[in-house]
């Protein structure tokens, strides 16, 4: 038998030939296969028609066990207070306000629909939309000493709540419910209360809280621990009330109820990755037609 010029390596003989093209070969470029071998070429094709095995929420499933995005959301937080505490004003700029008026000594005063000569309407209804979401990264508020406790707790939830979730569902879905739910706490605030000026992760963990539990029914886990936990995460919402927004709260807890149920219990057809993703889409323009409605009725 004649040696053959291997089709990737001509300056190299062989006497092998892939199973599926039935090209010649060399030992650079055999894999071997349940039967013979096979060229690099034949391997990528049969990788790509595999269909890769998907979690009920439409994750991939990965053998990776790494929150990569619970940890790099931490230190987005972090950075962020850091920031807070050596440019105190970056709290007031990006915190999360709904509408007030800004007067010419700087100072804020209150929106009662109507703006004064030298007064400007500052906050989301001023325009400032970016406020939805970056006032969530915030924990540092300005009548307040103990910021650094309330990036403490909300940090401690974050690595405890986010280590489960984020493994169910994958990084790319648990980035989108982490930031609707921030986004879905601050629409609240502002449809309930825009004339106070709020901060912190608050929301997005109790949308993670919400996740945890649609995740553990949908997974038929024992509820009961489950439960305990929720009821004394809400028995803390009612009682933070006194001193923290409860509307963020509500807002990102029954945002992250949302999404999540949308993830767990959609069709197997729609489990797919541009599905949700255009189902995130329209919950986000739901919360934007919400902030328009009350812009409109805050600004006549």
């Amino acid at each position: 038998m004649e040696a053959a010029a291997c089709y990737r390596h001509p300056s190299h003989e062989t006497y092998v030939s892939c199973v599926r093209c039935e090209r010649p070969i060399c030992t650079d470029c055999m894999t071997v296969a349940s039967v013979g071998h096979q060229c690099p070429g034949c391997v990528k094709e049969g990788r790509q028609s595999v269909r890769r095995a998907r979690t009920v929420f439409g994750g991939a499933v990965t053998s990776a066990v790494t929150p990569v995005v619970t940890y790099a959301l931490i230190a987005l937080n972090v950075v962020a207070y850091v920031m807070e505490v050596v440019r105190p004003e970056v709290v007031e700029r990006f915190g999360m306000l709904g509408a007030v008026l800004t007067g010419p000594d700087g100072a804020l005063y209150y929106y009662e629909g109507v703006s004064a000569p030298g007064f400007e309407l500052t906050g989301v209804a001023g325009g400032e939309w970016y406020r939805l979401l970056t006032g969530a990264f915030l924990h540092l508020e300005p009548d307040q000493s103990f910021g650094v406790m309330h990036l403490v707790f909300n940090m401690l939830a974050l690595w405890n709540l986010g280590r489960m979730v984020e493994g169910r569902l994958g990084r790319s879905r648990f980035l989108g419910l982490y930031l609707l739910s921030a986004v879905g706490g601050s629409v609240l605030v502002y449809a309930l209360a825009p004339e106070t000026l709020t901060v912190g992760a608050s929301g997005a963990v109790f949308g993670l809280a919400a996740a945890f539990w649609v995740i553990s029914r949908r997974l038929n886990h024992d509820m009961g621990p489950v439960n305990r936990f929720l009821a004394g995460l809400l028995l803390w919402m009612v009682v933070s009330a006194l001193f923290t927004s409860w509307q963020g709260h509500l807002g990102g807890l029954l945002t992250g109820a949302l999404v999540t149920a949308g993830l767990a219990y959609a069709p197997p057809r729609l489990r797919t990755g541009p599905v949700q993703a255009l189902g995130g889409v329209l919950l986000l323009g739901l919360l934007a037609l919400v902030v328009v409605a009350r812009t409109a009725a805050l600004t006549g």
